[in-house]
């Protein structure tokens, strides 16, 4: 067995979800967003040179030598398919692969709250999935596709950078399209993403103006768009895409996420008592009330609104640290480190309640 499928193989084993390799270090699994020793022997720059050449396309390697990057796919027979690039650093070369995962995590397997199940019949608006890098913001997307594609007939196309995870068409027709491969960029995939007849469309990340107007756009006209935006909390994605227009421009965009915005889902990942991770997820649905607040541009007031929506739905995340810790799924002082407001979170564990966003809604 080669040395590259030997890497490969204990990866997928040891669910990776990234692969490191470079010249004169040892290889490197990202496991559960936190870099892993592989167990590997340190690679020297010959076997990089080897892997290389095994894995470089034919029609790449003018092109990598020229400008000393690719980027493509690779699969390893009886292990799986990677998203690969290599490139040069300090004149040697080195290696990032991302394991695309062809099963699909279902909401249970996520431990996602049960009343996320309901996005998956939502036919128009956006849904955003917010978090840090790493806190498994599009895996919550794919387990919403995949209920989608489990229960309803629809055309659903996505466009990512890179493709995570691939789908196979049960009642859906799923159309992936990964940026570098098959679309030479969001704004160009997006052009034309209106064209191809979708339902539901799955944009990997909202960056900028164009992005967030095709979004926009394709809620207004009766779409579901669903993509994810790198924010801390969930009334802080708001304020976030805000920013990325001039303020004579904010206003208008402000009223169009008023109307368009169906939810935001935040989260963060949590070590689990019985191993692994679980995420803590804050939910924001665009209730009358939040999209008052909205609409006012009172986004300081959403926190408040989403700590005492629980009868619509939604919840903070000390809230949802609260009831992970109640279920003993994770140990108290994980749960204070990932928490917003960890004051407040011990108060709740020693049995006190503060009504506090309802007396700031009031005033």
């Amino acid at each position: 067995m080669s040395v590259i499928k030997e890497l490969l193989h204990k990866a997928v084993e040891m669910d990776a979800s990234d692969v490191h390799l470079k010249a004169g270090g040892d290889p490197y699994f990202r496991i559960n967003g936190v870099l892993t020793p592989s167990g590997f022997d340190t690679l020297t720059a010959a076997d990089l040179a080897v892997i290389v050449e095994n894995i470089l396309p034919a029609h790449l390697r003018e092109r990598f030598a020229r400008e000393h990057e690719a980027d493509f796919s690779h699969v390893e027979d009886g292990v799986g398919r990677f998203r690969v690039n290599v490139f040069v650093t300090q004149g040697t070369t080195a290696v990032a692969m991302r394991y695309v995962k062809t099963h699909i995590p279902t909401f249970e397997e996520l431990h996602l709250p049960v009343g996320l199940k309901k996005l998956a019949a939502v036919q128009r608006g956006i849904i955003l999935s917010t978090g840090t890098t790493g806190c498994g913001k599009s895996t919550t997307m794919a387990a919403i596709i995949g209920e989608i594609n489990n229960r309803f007939r629809r055309r659903i196309i996505t466009i990512e950078d890179p493709v995570e995870y691939v789908f196979e068409d049960r009642l859906s027709i799923i159309t992936q399209r990964e940026v570098g491969l098959d679309t030479p960029s969001f704004e160009s995939a997006l052009k034309h993403v209106l064209r191809q007849d979708p339902d539901c469309i799955f944009i990997g990340e909202i960056r900028d103006q164009t992005s967030i107007r095709t979004a926009l756009l394709a809620a207004e006209t009766g779409h579901l768009v669903m993509t994810t935006l790198h924010a801390s909390t969930s009334d802080g994605a708001i304020p976030r895409i805000l920013d990325v227009f001039p303020a004579p421009e904010q206003p208008h965009i402000r009223m169009a996420i008023a109307t368009n915005l169906h939810a935001v889902i935040c989260q963060r990942l949590i070590p689990a008592v019985s191993g692994g991770v679980v995420p803590a997820v804050e939910i924001m649905f665009n209730t009358p009330t939040v999209r008052k607040l909205i609409e006012k541009n009172q986004l300081e007031l959403l926190a408040a609104a989403i700590e005492t929506g629980h009868d619509d739905g939604m919840q903070n995340f000390n809230q949802a640290i609260y009831e992970l810790i109640a279920n003993g799924m994770i140990k108290v002082e994980d749960g204070m480190a990932a928490s917003t407001n960890p004051e407040a979170l011990k108060m709740n564990l020693q049995g006190i309640f503060l009504d506090e966003g309802r007396r700031i809604l009031s005033t």
